[in-house]
């Protein structure tokens, strides 16, 4: 295994020039603290913006250096960069498109062509660094291309992905005009993680609705790829800030805060200046909670933090406006002589100042209108040491989903945080420490070093998901070896599904009829002699008969209810019965009435819903609903729900294709056997093949079958390779894997 490279748009330090003198400072952040542990084993490396323009080359050399002895490796950029595609793309599109502040977006030309090149800067230190075995791990929204970029360069490389802010709904992430490419660039990664599952879950909707994938569940496929999107919950250094309240200096700080506070109780607010953390909406509160509760003056004070960011920028200038006018607005209506209902602090804070802070007060207000996670939460229940205290904490914001034994509140709702603040501040000594100890629990296991062994296990573990799919590719020649086999059988038994295996998906299934090009190929593979070919199809006999009755071949429809053999009769399985659709038709009709675009297929022995002209996300929901309620119907029946590619179908549980193929084999001895199938219900024939049979699943989805092919008009031709004369060349025809 080789080394690890991490890449996010900051280094882990702070630059500062001192009259030339550029000296380094180790960052405090979360991310920093969390991912020191990789970055300095072995001989792994991080790679970042140093956070400084520095375009004199003597001067990057020496910064280059410096920051090597480190294992860091810095990408430079120009302040037209750094303006273009850090404070344009990512915080004038990204960031309030990803924080469903959309209003605030600025779609402009030239910050996209700055993020795209970039994120090329970033792929070339990549590569530089990069050797055969490594492990990259990309970091958030400012580097969304680089995977892809990777990925086309080093296509067995190793990458993972992990979005430390949310990830919108489909509805708001299609505002962004460059958004496939943007999906494109993540779609390189083989893990790409979120915060929450709803992040996770937004993510696949919008590859789904947007790009040209197969998913299922939490697992896409993408390019002969399975990517797998998960959520893992960034947590904290929860020792660090547990053995904080312990030092010396802390103490101090906690003695003259209990002395500067002594008869009041202090409601602590740390944030960084943005839109997104419900500054306003908090103070609005606060102030609601005075206006309606006097018996609180004089009693109660909001110690308010907030960090500078960007204020250089329209929307944070007159946000910070806003802020000092609402404050100052507060203190001069409720301020007494003795007494200021809000002290407010627009800087930044030492860590002991902080520490002391989330020691001292008996509230912490985390209240973000949207957040990835916000982990001023867990660092103010880490340093609770007497385990009291109460966290009010918003909805929108990630930690939600582990604290719920918080006040869990809608910051939209001034009201209902008025009243979270007078809950929390009756709530009784032992309710704040039952919470507070569960909420400890959570933060103190799933710290920010447990966040990083679960990613990169799962990194690991994908990685050897998509080498078991794909350890053995075809090669000229063991694909000559299949087609040797085939030239040598003396009898052949030859099973072909229609739908998405030879003819391609259409909305309309009486449109998906035969081509030229379909009929030669199985005119071909009939007349040879040795050959038995045997369509089996969901089809209704009437679509087989009217296509290919006219062949030398052999039908199954309707999964195997019917049965013709070449040039003969229709026969239907014994002992079938369709009295039990009476009851199923009025159930299917009654969700087709609520599914613009489903409709009801009726067959002899099944019933087909079909929703490939329905819009996905309702397509699929509903199928959920249809499978949930029609197998509580089917139980006692002897009927059988399946899913399939855009369809649910019931029918009876003795017809299935894997029975009608067992009984073609039955009949006789075949020296190759092969089958060919897209749908659920072909695993069903895969699984009755005898062990030496060819067996191939359309799509890369895991399968029973043998091998694996891309699409059905990979089918054709690896069907016209095989009945031909031609030899074996996978790189320009087709692409067949074995499993």
């Amino acid at each position: 295994m080789g080394k690890t490279i991490i890449v996010s748009n900051r280094l882990p330090v702070k630059l500062s020039d001192n009259e030339g003198e550029i000296t380094l400072t180790p960052s405090e952040g979360g991310l920093a603290t969390g991912l020191g542990s990789i970055y300095r084993e072995k001989n792994n490396i991080w790679i970042g913006w140093p956070g400084m323009e520095i375009s004199d080359e003597d001067a990057q050399r020496k910064v280059s250096r410096e920051l090597d002895k480190q294992d860091l490796k810095p990408v430079f950029l120009t302040q037209e960069e750094i303006n273009h595609y850090y404070e344009g793309f990512s915080n004038e599109i990204l960031w309030p498109v990803f924080h469903y502040m959309p209003t605030y977006a600025r779609y402009h030309q030239p910050y996209w062509d700055y993020y795209y090149s970039v994120n090329q800067k970033f792929r070339d230190a990549v590569l530089q660094n990069m050797e055969p075995g490594d492990i990259v791990w990309v970091h958030d929204y400012q580097l969304m291309l680089l995977p892809g970029m990777l990925r086309a360069v080093v296509p067995e490389a190793t990458i993972g992905f992990f979005q430390h802010i949310p990830f919108p709904s489909y509805e708001l992430f299609r505002m962004i005009p460059w958004r496939v490419e943007l999906l494109d660039g993540l779609l390189g990664a083989d893990l790409i993680g979120f915060h929450t599952f709803d992040d996770a879950r937004h993510f696949v909707s919008a590859a789904r609705r947007l790009t040209p994938v197969i998913s299922s569940s939490n697992e896409i496929s993408y390019n002969n790829r399975n990517i797998i999107v998960d959520s893992f919950p960034m947590g904290i250094d929860s020792q660090k800030f547990r053995e904080l309240t312990n030092k010396p200096l802390v103490r101090e700080y906690i003695a003259e805060l209990n002395k500067s506070f002594e008869n009041t109780r202090l409601i602590l607010s740390i944030d960084r200046l943005d839109y997104s953390k419900g500054i306003l909406q908090r103070l609005k509160a606060f102030e609601l909670l005075l206006q309606l509760n006097p018996e609180y003056i004089g009693n109660i004070v909001l110690y308010m933090i907030v960090v500078p960011s960007r204020d250089n920028v329209r929307q944070y200038k007159e946000l910070l406006d806003e802020i000092d006018k609402f404050v100052g607005g507060i203190n001069a209506r409720y301020r007494t002589m003795t007494w200021q209902p809000v002290f407010y602090f627009y800087r930044a804070l030492p860590v002991e100042e902080l520490s002391a802070l989330y020691a001292t007060a008996e509230i912490c207000l985390v209240t973000p209108m949207r957040d990835g996670m916000n982990l001023v939460c867990k660092e103010f229940i880490a340093s609770r040491e007497h385990d009291d205290g109460v966290l009010i904490l918003s909805e929108m914001a990630g930690a939600s989903k582990e604290l719920s034994d918080a006040i869990i509140v809608n910051p939209n709702n001034i009201h209902a945080l008025m009243q979270a603040i007078e809950e929390a501040l009756d709530m009784p000594l032992a309710e704040q420490k039952r919470r507070m100890q569960l909420m400890k629990e959570i933060v103190m296991k799933f710290n920010v070093s447990h966040w990083v062994k679960l990613f990169m296990a799962r990194l690991k573990e994908v990685k050897q998901m998509q080498l078991s799919m794909f350890a053995k590719h075809i090669s000229e020649t063991s694909g000559n070896n299949i087609k040797h086999l085939y030239a040598h059988a003396e009898s052949r038994l030859i099973f072909l599904d229609y739908d998405g295996t030879l003819v391609g998906f259409t909305a309309d299934i009486e449109m998906a009829a035969p081509d030229e090009e379909l009929y030669r190929i199985l005119q071909k593979l009939a007349e040879d002699a040795a050959n038995r070919v045997v369509i089996v199809s969901g089809r209704n006999p009437e679509f087989l008969e009217k296509w290919f009755g006219s062949l030398h071949i052999d039908m199954v429809a309707e999964h195997g209810a019917w049965t013709k053999i070449a040039h003969g009769e229709w026969q239907s399985l014994p002992g079938l019965s369709a009295q039990w659709k009476k009851d199923f038709f009025p159930v299917l009709e009654s969700f087709t009435d609520r599914t613009p675009g489903a409709f009801i297929e009726e067959k002899d022995f099944s019933l087909v819903w079909h929703y490939r002209k329905v819009e996905e996300s309702l397509g699929e929901l509903r199928s959920n609903e249809i499978m949930s309620t029609l197998r509580y119907l089917a139980e006692d029946k002897g009927l059988q729900v399946l899913p399939g590619n855009k369809v649910v179908e019931v029918k009876n549980v003795e017809i299935n294709k894997g029975k009608a193929a067992l009984s073609f084999l039955q009949e006789g001895a075949y020296d190759f056997n092969m089958a060919i199938g897209d749908d659920h219900t072909d695993e069903d024939i895969f699984k009755a093949m005898p062990s030496p049979a060819v067996t191939i699943k359309v799509g890369s989805q895991v399968s029973a079958a043998r091998y694996s092919i891309n699409d059905y008009r990979e089918v054709r031709k690896f069907l016209k390779f095989l009945a031909g004369n031609n030899l074996f060349n996978a790189p320009q025809d087709f692409a067949v894997r074995e499993k």
